[in-house]
């Protein structure tokens, strides 16, 4: 997937692009007295929020491995992105459902709409700006795979979370438009808290599908299954092995993978010779997959592997 840089680039865009419409969306908001311009206001202000604590989880997540962590902080991202959608649904779709719900109630009409489609204009350019540098990024990382298929396979949860938030954003600001539209049009006023209903909901739909994503990063998904075959072959290499049984593999970060690795040797291999081809491997591994950061052997039977298997996972391991 993508790199670190390439995924810290379009959160920065990100956040800058969100700041400024943020800022643009307030100050037509308090000018209009648009419900749905409020709702597009604090989504751009979350949204801005949203990409600070992607910032920090993603510098906590490098941190160096300690005698309290010794996994390292990996996860510390994959927190932080679960916080993320909830603040998306909880602030986001919340407020404009909320908003929304009061404006239907109560209608109030829009003053000076001219205001709200230039604002809408100007917004529709920064977010759109924003959302083709995410995009760029989340293409060139995906590979030959589709874009969902991508997002469900991603390890990098601001990749596809910043894609999500800004195409959020451009559909959020399409519906306002057509909301306003309607609302100054038809002399109905209420089209505006309904508009801002609709953009709660398409932030509540995204939220859940960013929240799913992040929560079974954060539990723990194994890595790539090419990365798993990889180290497989490289083990099956090696004379004194004889066979590669299997292996598990846990994704603590974008760029940290834990593997355990079972393997049975030749019976007349000594132990001292175990223990250099073990080193060996371990090296071997790390200089094609440096992404490997703990790499454990145990040796041990087909039988008695395929048997903790079972007991395990009550079947085989397709890795």
């Amino acid at each position: 997937m993508a790199s670190i840089s390439s995924t810290r680039l379009s959160v920065y865009a990100a956040l800058a692009g969100n700041l400024l419409v943020a800022l643009t969306k307030t100050a037509a908001a308090i000018g209009t007295g648009s419900s749905a311009m409020l709702s597009e206001a604090v989504h751009s202000f979350v949204d801005s929020g949203n990409e600070l604590l992607l910032l920090h989880g993603m510098r906590r997540s490098t941190q160096q491995a300690d005698l309290e962590h010794p996994l390292g902080y990996g996860r510390e991202l994959y927190f932080w992105s679960f916080i993320v959608a909830l603040m998306v649904f909880a602030l986001g779709a919340g407020v404009s459902i909320y908003q929304g719900v009061v404006h239907v109630r109560q209608p109030q009409p829009i003053s000076r709409p001219l205001v709200s489609y230039v604002v809408f204009g100007l917004c529709f350019v920064f977010e759109g700006a924003s959302w083709l540098i995410s995009l760029r990024q989340f293409k060139a990382a995906k590979g030959p795979l589709g874009y969902y298929e991508a997002f469900l396979c991603s390890k990098d949860p601001p990749s596809f979370m910043v894609l999500f938030e800004d195409s959020a954003a451009l559909l959020g600001i399409a519906i306002a438009t057509l909301g306003t539209f309607a609302a100054t049009t038809l002399d109905a006023p209420v089209f505006d808290g309904v508009a801002s209903i609709l953009i709660g909901l398409v932030l509540a739909v995204v939220a859940a599908l960013l929240a799913r994503e992040s929560k079974s990063l954060l539990i723990g998904e194994r890595a790539d299954r090419r990365l798993g075959a990889s180290i497989m072959r490289m083990a099956g290499e090696h004379d004194a092995i004889a066979r590669a049984n299997g292996l598990i593999t846990v994704q603590l970060a974008p760029n940290q993978v834990v593997v355990a690795l079972s393997l049975t040797f030749l019976d007349d291999v000594r132990a001292s010779v175990i223990e250099e081809l073990v080193h060996r491997l371990e090296l071997d591994i790390r200089r094609r997959h440096p992404e490997v950061v703990a790499l454990f052997v145990k040796p041990q039977t087909a039988e008695a592997y395929a048997a903790s298997v079972h007991r395990r996972f009550g079947g085989g391991m397709d890795e």
